[in-house]
């Protein structure tokens, strides 16, 4: 199946503050065990982190999406979480990969989603499928620093800013949408734009 005939991109950019390091959220299950020399620090607030999306798209333009996605990984690397925000669709298979020389866990006891891996070393690799829509935290209880969020969606009309907070949404049909931005560290934001049937349009946010 190829793109629709009539399909337009919505681009944009989120201007966001920078935030202090405090204002990252607390990871509540302390690890206890050995840890890198040099561990990787995430810096909260990157507007890098940040989801944005289309609330509603049509069944038609999902099912092209879909066929241009492909499977998403959370690898432990440098004693972190990579990346530190991951979006999903729903129904999907996440590879968590460990990339470092030391035993690492993952697990999460979001109600969307309650899973452990156990400890598995560097070069092993276990799975886990989300069939919820959802926030789910996901934590290392041998390393109290380590925290990622994985946001499971209902469709693939999703993307996520580069490091000046510009980005490209999927094609979609041309139409009113409702647009949203999710981010771990600050307040949803939510606006309507109109997309093209053709071409591009643009929309600036700001935090």
């Amino acid at each position: 199946m190829t793109a629709p005939t009539e399909a337009g991109v919505l681009k944009g950019r989120i201007l966001a503050p920078p935030m202090k390091a405090h204002a990252s959220p607390p990871n509540p299950y302390g690890g206890h065990a050995s840890a890198l020399p040099v561990a990787a620090v995430q810096v909260p607030g990157l507007v890098s982190d940040a989801v944005v999306y289309f609330e509603r798209i049509s069944a038609a333009a999902e099912s092209v999406l879909a066929l241009q996605s492909s499977r998403p990984a959370l690898a432990q690397k440098d004693q972190c979480f990579v990346p530190r925000v991951l979006p999903i669709t729903r129904n999907s298979v996440v590879d968590f990969p460990n990339m470092d020389p030391i035993y690492h866990n993952v697990f999460s006891v979001s109600p969307a989603k309650r899973f452990d891996l156990g400890k598995y070393p560097r070069g092993e690799s276990r799975k886990v499928t989300f069939p919820k829509t959802g926030v789910i935290n996901v934590y290392c209880d041998i390393h109290s620093n380590m925290a990622a969020t994985i946001f499971v969606l209902p469709h693939h009309a999703y993307t996520q800013p580069d490091a000046d907070g510009r980005f490209a949404l999927p094609d979609v049909p041309g139409g009113r949408y409702v647009l949203k931005v999710w981010h771990p560290d600050r307040p949803p934001l939510t606006r309507e734009v109109d997309v093209p049937a053709e071409g591009e349009a643009t929309v600036m946010l700001e935090y």
